[in-house]
């Protein structure tokens, strides 16, 4: 059962990959086939990814932090971060923020958190980058996590930086 999930993953994972993005009005990402971009995730951040892509369609909950009732984006991050490397992080996007090494835009990787000011103040929410400018989060209320394009307008403008949680190895 266990194998199977993983491998379900990954398929997930490689249509992912091998999308182009499409993006629709709000930013949302749809998939398009097209050859896949390198990556430069190492396999505790390839693990981390799989993870996070298993759980798109969760729905969104404000202080939610389990996949069953749903979560909000540092729940979402939290859970992620915890069942695919083990790793605690704080419960709030702000303090996760300052956690790890500052990455800049262009030197983001697969596994690296991205935040943004979405409520009037800085780092209010948080998203694991994916690779070519896209990164999967829990949005808002209504919504459900997803795959979003980080150079739609409205994340474009309220980009507040990358960190590197977990160093490569």
């Amino acid at each position: 059962m266990q194998k199977l999930s993983l491998l379900l993953i990954c398929a997930l994972f490689f249509c992912v990959a091998c999308a182009h993005s499409i993006e629709k009005d709000d930013g949302v990402v749809m998939p398009e086939p097209v050859n896949a971009p390198e990556t430069k995730a190492s396999g505790a951040m390839q693990e981390l990814v799989f993870h996070a892509l298993a759980f798109l369609g969760v729905k969104y909950r404000f202080g939610g932090t389990d996949p069953q009732t749903g979560w909000d984006c540092s729940g979402y991050v939290s859970h992620v971060f915890k069942n695919a490397i083990g790793l605690t992080l704080p419960r709030t996007s702000f303090s996760m923020s300052e956690r790890g090494d500052p990455i800049e835009r262009n030197d983001l990787q697969p596994g690296d958190l991205v935040f943004f000011n979405t409520l009037k103040r800085a780092f209010s929410h948080v998203g694991i980058y994916l690779g070519d400018n896209r990164f999967i989060h829990a949005p808002s209320s209504g919504k459900a996590v997803q795959i979003s394009d980080m150079n739609a307008v409205y994340w474009a403008k309220r980009f507040d930086g990358g960190r590197r949680i977990v160093a490569e190895k």
